[in-house]
């Protein structure tokens, strides 16, 4: 499930069947030496002209007689990361490679990623019979099919993160949804309107300021069998955040249109799962709003009911992300789930602790938290825990409600907002949370600038090898 990587274009990883195909050279700083005496003056002289000397990322094209190959750095041949061959994706001409010693492991994955294209916007090109594809071939074909898996969940986060608002509103993650649905023979449930303000009443005080053809709403997706462990993700959904009455000034606004990532990512792991066939039960729960202003548009002050029965006065009305988490988490809790993963843009404190690349996760028990992190360093998508401190429960404290929605003070705003999720999480239900930025504000090998799946790889592994059979 997910979108084509490169619309019309071929797979971009091919079983090696022994086709003609240019070499891909891997070396490193260390071996750049010994590797270099091998080849003829010219090719030397050719390495020199490009200034390759085996350092990461650098790339070369080398002749050789009639034909060339690629030469590319690497920290080490041995030992490929997924980004190791991002810079020769984006780099090389089109054409067919492979890897003149050894197998690419989980380089396949940046090799796609790095060819990945956003142009919903511009102008199609003049493309007759001119492809540009980058194509690479591995005999490892068993690798192919979850490479490629795993791609197109990144590209379908990517895209969705970097449509415009306006084409990227609650109905429109809605088709997203129905469309993942019908694909995998799931079951998809919406609640909007009164029903909505009845069952999920802070889903709809964020999102009812919205023009109509952006109303909020509850999306659900179940699939599996009964009797299988049920996992439940929950994915912020606010397609647009302007603040609300707390509004925030232009440059504030400039990147919310990445503010539904959470529940990108959580459509994108739900196609994974669904496509691998895990043996659980899904609940996928996107609540979409847009966190609007206009006559009707909750304010400071007011204090609003919940799924969880809990009062919460509003502190700051862009603190609107854990109100519309809040109502889901409530819901998925009273399935009781064997597991909560919830994944959201929640909160500026995390990217200014941790930067863009690594998502803040929080979890309650230390061997969940153990196991995303170790899926994360396993496939190049890291993560950084924070802490969940009963020392700072007090902070989300109200004189006239159950607690806040934000704290008055400017310190560990990251934990205080897991905190706030914290309480609308069923007791003793084993949960994770990811603060993601699901952006990439510079271009790195395999990964261009813009929308980003971070942390949906380390979740996907860590439930893939906690809940496959045997």
């Amino acid at each position: 499930m997910g979108l084509q990587l490169m619309s019309g274009k071929p797979d971009l990883i091919q079983p090696d069947r022994g086709q003609k195909a240019i070499d891909i050279h891997l070396v490193s700083k260390d071996s750049f030496a010994a590797w270099s005496k091998k080849l003829s003056i010219g090719q030397r002289a050719a390495l020199d002209a490009q200034k390759f000397t085996g350092g990461g990322f650098e790339t070369a094209i080398v002749p050789d007689g009639d034909a060339w190959f690629a030469a590319g750095g690497v920290a080490d041949p041995k030992e490929l990361s997924s980004w190791c061959l991002g810079r020769l994706a984006e780099t090389l001409p089109a054409g067919t490679y492979r890897l003149a010693v050894g197998e690419p492991g989980p380089a396949l994955h940046g090799w796609q990623t790095a060819q990945y294209r956003f142009e919903r916007y511009r102008k199609p090109k003049d493309t007759k019979n001119e492809d540009d594809a980058r194509i690479l071939l591995t005999k490892d074909a068993r690798a192919i099919e979850p490479a490629q898996a795993e791609a197109r969940a990144i590209t379908l986060v990517r895209d969705l993160v970097n449509t415009p608002a306006e084409d990227m509103g609650p109905a429109a993650l809605e088709a997203v949804a129905e469309n993942i649905a019908k694909a995998h023979r799931a079951t998809l449930s919406v609640t909007k309107g009164d029903a909505l303000e009845r069952e999920f009443p802070m889903v709809h005080a964020v999102g009812r300021a919205a023009a109509r053809e952006h109303a909020p709403r509850m999306i659900r997706l179940d699939w599996g069998k009964a009797g299988a462990p049920l996992v439940a993700l929950v994915g912020k959904g606010v397609c647009f955040d302007s603040g609300g009455l707390d509004i925030k000034p232009g440059s504030g606004m400039a990147l919310m249109k990445k503010d539904m990532a959470g529940g990108a990512h959580v459509l994108a792991l739900a196609g994974l799962i669904m496509e691998a066939g895990l043996n659980v039960r899904l609940l996928v729960l996107v609540p979409a709003v847009e966190n609007a202003i206009s006559g009707n548009a909750f304010r400071p002050g007011d204090v609003l009911a919940t799924r969880a029965g809990l009062t919460v006065e509003i502190t700051n009305t862009d603190a609107e992300g854990r109100l519309v988490l809040g109502d889901a988490l409530a819901l998925a809790s009273e399935e009781e789930p064997d597991l909560i993963i919830d994944f959201a843009t929640l909160t500026g404190a995390a990217r200014i602790a941790l930067g863009p690349d690594f998502p803040a996760l929080m979890t309650r028990r230390d061997d969940t938290a153990d196991a995303l992190i170790a899926a994360g360093e396993a496939h190049d998508d890291p993560l950084w825990r924070l802490p969940l401190p009963d020392a700072y429960r007090e902070w989300l404290k109200s004189d006239i409600a159950d607690l806040v929605n934000a704290s008055g003070n400017p310190y560990a705003g990251a934990s205080v907002a897991g905190l706030f999720l914290d309480r609308f999480v069923g007791e003793g239900i084993d949960w994770a949370h990811f603060d993601t930025f699901a952006w990439r504000p510079a271009p790195k090998p395999g990964r261009p600038k813009g929308g980003e799946a971070l942390g949906l790889r380390a979740a996907w592994h860590m439930i893939r090898e906690r809940f496959t059979e045997g």
